[in-house]
């Protein structure tokens, strides 16, 4: 899909009924899923957009073509809350405590039509999902925003979207950008589309297996699946 097409999928998801999730595939993903099960099911159920280079490329190799637009997930996720004018009601869930605060200041700048209706951090134990659940029945919000990482967003995401009565978008690491935790690459790295050297520039140890080891491993998986497809 086009970014315009994206978004007006998405609004349309808000108002519908049911299960209804969001999520976004990168290099990272792809290699997450390979291995796992509960993620590759919980991608089946999802909505599911492109998000950065690899990618583009891996469909470029496979489909003969790159996507028509790349819809990442930050700059994707600041227009559809910008750009919707209809008030929503969020809630926030993700990132570690005391950061959703900083989060709903951020999202008053960027898109001042809508309001947090509730925050809960990301270090729950899965025993504590319930509760969780029942917070956000309670708060009756439009969107929940999940921003707890691959593959955990995705599989609560999936366990849990139709209980909470509205439309879960698995965001990653959005609502710290938000907050003001971590910083946007800047625009040239973004418009090249190598945020990622940035954030593996800002966090080497945390980010060195996911983009110095998993990009490789992810270029080979392709070359394998370009590899699959021609023999068939």
């Amino acid at each position: 899909m086009t970014e315009d097409e994206a978004i007006l999928r998405v609004e349309a998801m808000i108002d519908a009924n049911g299960e209804r999730i969001v999520a976004f595939c990168n290099a990272h993903s792809v290699n997450l899923a390979r291995r796992n099960g509960r993620l590759r099911d919980a991608f089946d159920r999802a909505l599911v957009l492109n998000d950065g280079i690899g990618v583009d490329l891996a469909r470029k190799w496979l489909e003969g073509a790159p996507f028509p637009a790349n819809l990442a997930g930050t700059d994707f996720l600041t227009r559809l809350l910008r750009d919707h004018r209809t008030p929503l009601a969020l809630y926030l869930l993700g990132s570690k405590p005391g950061v959703g605060s900083l989060t709903t200041v951020g999202l008053a700048t960027i898109a001042p039509q809508h309001r947090v209706v509730g925050i809960q951090d990301g270090y729950f134990p899965d025993t504590q999902s319930d509760a969780v659940v029942a917070d956000i029945i309670r708060c009756k919000p439009d969107i929940v925003l999940v921003g707890m990482g691959q593959p955990r967003q995705e599989i609560w995401a999936a366990r849990h979207a139709a209980q909470t009565g509205a439309l879960v978008i698995c965001v990653g690491a959005y609502l710290d950008f938000v907050a003001g935790v971590f910083p946007r690459a800047p625009t040239l790295l973004r418009k090249l589309r190598a945020e990622w050297l940035y954030r593996l520039m800002l966090e080497p140890r945390r980010l060195f297996s996911r983009y110095v080891i998993g990009n490789p491993k992810f270029l080979l998986g392709i070359l394998n699946d370009r590899r699959r497809q021609k023999s068939r």
